[in-house]
């Protein structure tokens, strides 16, 4: 072969690279040291705290926990199969748990599958839980009605959301993996020109969604539209560059510790293995996986606490409400919250989810149909992370605002 013929075969290669979004191979430590943050969770087994995306995201990953994962699994079998069976709640005495929502419906059937298991079920819902069912449903080659994907091809191909405004971007992944299952399967081969039409549409949108910093969306966004990316390639689009800025940015939030929630992590992990929720179509049984070892930390020395303080303010109740809180340096914004609750003339409640606590009432006012509490750090930068989750700082202002859709 000549110069410019290995010169037309090298610029070949590269186009084709751009193409493709790839995820460089990242420091075994790092990953290591992310799955060690699941590992608590394996042990917290009650209604509030089993959650399915944590094994799915073990499953999908180049970590196994060992035998906490059969437990967990079964755990996580025990307690859906009798909520499932459970009475629904009433004012005469029945249970008052509540049953499963459409969401975690749909990542307990992704956890069956993980298993190498099968398992029925067909949860109703909003655009983002509706993506991930239709995904449950066909990684498990469950076909479902095309009225109901059609619905999900509507809300992509023009930006409706259920409550207005543009789709999230973790709404466009999620749909867009559910459509690559899809597509993959044929389950819906009437609708197959719009479902691959979507798959891209949902893809294009993400990508405009990439921040100067590198994020798609947010930093805890990325992982699953990293996962939605990384299933097939997008001549002309330069994804490969846009993958390379993700992962850097990504990297970044790592060693800087932004990742404790559960969800994310688990989101997060079958990325950095070259996986996504699609793979569980076809999963690869006997991909080797490295035993995760609990971390070795040393304690520190005793010492008596620092504390801060922070302003804690509801702008949204009548009368307004506003009190400094003092609470130990590195306590959760929720910390705050109970403090606040304990000192008296503050009330807040709240409901489990599969990403934390969410936050549903301040001094009694419960947020409406459409309506949902804001946590701002003042004066007026919207927090990206949950009460669990958030860290404020000395001398930090947080409002709770009650805002419309």
């Amino acid at each position: 072969m000549g110069r410019l013929g290995a010169l037309l075969l090298l610029l070949g290669a590269l186009g084709a690279l751009a193409d493709i979004c790839i995820i460089p191979e990242v420091d075994s430590s790092l990953v290591q040291s992310l799955g060690q943050r699941l590992l608590p969770w394996l042990d917290q087994l009650s209604l509030e705290d089993l959650n399915p995306s944590i094994y799915v995201g073990l499953r999908l990953s180049s970590l196994e926990a060992g035998s906490k994962e059969p437990f967990y699994l079964h755990s996580l079998k025990v307690d859906y199969q009798q909520s499932l069976l459970r009475r629904a709640p009433s004012d005469e005495g029945a249970d008052p748990q509540p049953k499963p929502s459409m969401g975690q419906l749909a990542l307990y059937m992704l956890a069956l599958k993980a298993n190498w298991h099968d398992h029925k079920g067909h949860p109703p819902g909003g655009y983002y839980q509706y993506g991930l069912s239709i995904l449950a449903l066909c990684v498990h080659q469950k076909r479902v009605h095309d009225s109901v994907v059609g619905k999900l091809l509507y809300a992509v191909q023009h930006d409706h959301h259920l409550q207005g405004g543009p789709l999230s971007v973790d709404i466009l992944a999620m749909a867009g993996l559910a459509f690559t299952c899809l597509e993959r399967s044929n389950l819906n081969s009437d609708l197959r020109h719009r479902i691959t039409l979507a798959a891209r549409t949902a893809k294009e949108k993400v990508l405009r969604a990439q921040t100067p910093e590198g994020y798609f969306g947010n930093v805890y966004s990325t992982p699953l539209a990293l996962q939605l990316l990384t299933t097939a390639p997008m001549p002309g689009m330069e994804l490969g560059m846009a993958c390379l800025h993700a992962r850097a940015a990504l990297l970044a939030s790592l060693q800087d510790g932004a990742f404790q929630n559960p969800l994310v992590i688990s989101q997060l992990l079958p990325v950095l293995n070259h996986k996504s929720y699609v793979d569980l179509v076809s999963p690869d049984c006997l991909a080797p996986r490295v035993l995760l070892e609990p971390a070795t930390t040393t304690p520190p020395p005793m010492q008596l606490p620092e504390f801060i303080h922070v302003m804690l303010k509801a702008p949204s109740v009548w009368p307004p409400y506003r009190h400094a809180v003092s609470v130990p340096a590195g306590a959760s914004l929720e910390d705050v919250l109970w403090k606040a609750q304990e000192l008296g003339g503050f009330m807040y409640g709240t409901r489990a989810s599969l990403s934390g606590p969410y936050l549903t009432s301040v001094m009694g006012k419960e947020a409406g149909e459409r309506e949902f509490w804001q946590l701002v750090r003042a004066p007026d930068t919207p927090l990206q992370q949950g009460i669990a989750d958030y860290i404020p700082q000395d001398g930090e202002t947080i409002e709770l605002r009650l805002v419309r859709w």
